[in-house]
């Protein structure tokens, strides 16, 4: 199947990425959804573990929110992977068109991709509530006290991701369904597509050829041409090697 893979970025016209949590487990990121996942370990510990991440938790038990955050999300220096070095070789070689991602760890852009749709946002860009500063990751993990706070201004800090309950920036969002709309081939990876809005872009899809690369059965399975149960760095490193 790596050859039909291979086959098909070879001649496709515009090829998409679209990736979710499962693209940075191999930098020692957790992902959320699977048995081994962040929902999971939190929820011994937690009735609902999905509602940390939310808008309301964030505000209303912000220390909380960081104490999680810096123990049990964000890893000190993540590195980008396999899959993330994939597929900045793929858009240097003029092969794919852009990455469309639901993570905000910023991976994409270090291993040198640079047509990136962050459609969650970014923990390198994390700006102050009050006076709008905006702060790097470090500053986040590293900040003293229990909430990071402004160094202009003394406001809360807070993550420049989207939380649950508020909404996707309108135009990363634009941005990609004009890139899901006009790909031929579409590359799904480490993504149960069980999130909204994000996973109603592949309903956006009627392009040629669709790949799934997730280690865990999709409902979309059976529309894909080609589905991988195996790790997206190394499918991604065979098929498109340096």
């Amino acid at each position: 199947m790596i050859g039909a893979l291979n086959r098909m970025i070879r001649e496709a016209g515009k090829t998409v990425f679209f990736g979710g949590a499962g693209v940075s487990t191999e930098s020692d990121i957790p992902d959320f959804r699977s048995s081994a996942g962040l929902y999971t370990r939190l929820g011994e510990r937690y009735a609902n573990p999905k509602e940390i991440f939310s808008h309301a938790f964030f505000v209303n038990h912000t220390a909380e929110f960081y104490r999680i955050l810096r123990g049990e999300v964000m890893a000190p220096r993540p590195l980008p992977n396999r899959a993330h070095h994939a597929l900045a070789r793929m858009e240097r070689d003029g092969v794919l068109h852009s990455v469309i991602t639901q993570n905000t760890d910023g991976l994409h852009q270090k291993a040198g991709s640079v047509r990136v749709c962050e459609l969650h946002g970014s923990s390198h860009r994390n700006p102050c509530t009050a006076c709008g500063e905006v702060y790097d990751r470090d500053f986040i993990l590293n900040a003293p006290g229990p909430v990071p706070l402004c160094a202009r201004c003394g406001g809360v800090v807070r993550l420049g991701v989207v939380l649950f309950g508020e909404a996707l920036l309108k135009d990363v969002l634009e941005q990609s369904i004009e890139a899901v709309e006009a790909a031929d081939l579409f590359i799904v990876g480490g993504t149960s597509l069980r999130v909204q809005p994000a996973a109603g872009l592949l309903r956006r899809f009627s392009g040629k050829s669709l790949v799934i690369i997730n280690r865990e059965p999709t409902q979309y399975d059976d529309r894909a041409d080609l589905v991988f149960r195996e790790s997206i760095g190394g499918v991604l490193q065979a098929a498109w090697p340096e």
